[in-house]
């Protein structure tokens, strides 16, 4: 059972910037993709970006690609989720995401559905 707990979420204004973190724990044998989703009121669940839990190519979505950072800390297992340049449209709650898969260095879109594990997710309020 593997075990994700978001935080760093809060309120900030356009422009400004915040770093979420997932801790994750129980990991077992065998590879995973890690994420980061995003899901407003009356908006479906969509991928941010993702990386392979073990190192390897990073995935942004369009919408936040050139101000969104994802990167993971080994020795405290912890995943990051660095957002800058925010905007009023990045508000939403933010999930930390697991999914098994096979060995590879590249996780790219990740659709809900196919995750395994979720976290319980940090509110991101952005205002102008």
């Amino acid at each position: 059972q593997v075990t994700l707990v978001e935080s760093g979420g809060g309120s900030v204004q356009a422009g400004g910037s915040l770093r979420l973190s997932c801790a994750v724990s129980g990991y077992i044998s065998g590879h995973f993709c890690l994420g980061w989703f995003r899901q407003s009121p009356g908006k479906e669940r969509e991928g941010v970006a993702s990386i392979p839990a073990h190192g390897g190519m990073e995935y942004y979505a369009d919408s936040v690609k050139g101000r969104f950072t994802i990167s993971q800390d080994d020795a405290k297992n912890t995943l990051y989720l660095q957002m800058d340049s925010l905007k009023v449209e990045d508000t939403a709650m933010y999930y930390c995401a697991a999914v098994r898969t096979v060995a590879s260095n590249w996780c790219g879109s990740l659709p809900s559905h196919v995750i395994d594990y979720w976290g319980q997710g940090t509110q991101v309020t952005v205002s102008s």
